[in-house]
């Protein structure tokens, strides 16, 4: 079974996805497996990890900080693909990062080795999915999913460009802006969800400041998945990987309660 194939397993008929984040590098070199760990004790159905980059424009000042920490901490590409590979026979691996990364490797390179670390597919903020076609290409000639992100600025033409290459999921960015903790679904989101749904057939991910379980249910009403990133990592940062641990459970609990109702969307069971 490829990478891209594992990763559309993923996604249950029955429930939403969990898909939650950790900065490859942080807290230490030692401890980031260790949240990962905690994350897939806590009910985790895919893993995103990001590799750290010195300029993340996506990102809010959470990730940012953990990035930042990650770099001092030594954090290069082959220990996130080493990390990634402890994980990946368990969950499928996504892999968030920044194009300049495959472009100092070489894309050949670096999608060789991302497919012999296991990983499953790739997040990449600053591609445009208008120039991604050969990129794209090549992610599926070795078996892994290509993950184009839609925002609500995007364009019809870009929204059905995405919808069309995606291989792994189509990542729903929640709002015109970066990552950060926000307890409520920002205005527009689940209509977003709904527009892009009428226009794929891959299973389709809201991410970027789902801060709530609350939340986390709203978007899984209408999401294939739910992506938490800062939230997370602000919660290591402030108490360890237990606190996070027993906040994921809770997202994890609320997300079980929504059952998918018979026109393909889900409601409160």
């Amino acid at each position: 079974m490829s990478g891209a194939e594992r990763l559309g397993g993923a996604f249950s008929e029955g429930r939403a996805a969990l898909i939650p984040y950790l900065t490859a590098g942080y807290p230490t070199l030692e401890d980031a497996a260790g949240v990962g760990e905690a994350f897939l004790t806590a009910g985790a159905d895919i893993l995103e990890i990001g590799i750290p980059f010195s300029d993340p424009l996506a990102d809010g000042p959470t990730i940012q900080d953990t990035t930042t920490r990650a770099i001092e901490n030594g954090a290069d590409l082959r220990y996130c693909f080493d990390l990634a590979s402890r994980f990946a026979d368990r969950v499928p691996v996504v892999f968030m990062l920044y194009y300049n990364t495959v472009f100092a490797r070489g894309a050949g390179r670096f999608l060789d080795e991302v497919a012999d670390a296991g990983v499953s597919g790739l997040v990449i903020p600053d591609l445009p999915v208008d120039e991604a076609a050969p990129f794209a290409e090549a992610c599926n000639e070795r078996g892994v999913g290509f993950c184009p992100l839609v925002a609500p600025t995007s364009s019809e033409t870009r929204l059905q460009e995405a919808a069309d290459r995606a291989t792994g999921f189509v990542y729903c960015v929640s709002v015109a802006g970066v990552t950060g903790v926000r307890d409520d679904l920002p205005p527009g989101a689940v209509g977003l969800l709904r527009h892009v749904r009428s226009k794929t057939e891959a299973p389709v991910a809201l991410g970027f400041g789902i801060g709530s379980p609350e939340a986390a249910a709203e978007a899984a009403a209408e999401a294939d998945g739910v992506i938490i990133a800062s939230k997370l990592m602000r919660l290591v940062a402030e108490g360890g990987v237990e606190g996070a641990r027993a906040w994921l459970r809770e997202v994890r609990w609320a997300l079980s309660a929504v059952e998918k109702a018979g026109d393909g969307h889900q409601e409160l069971a």
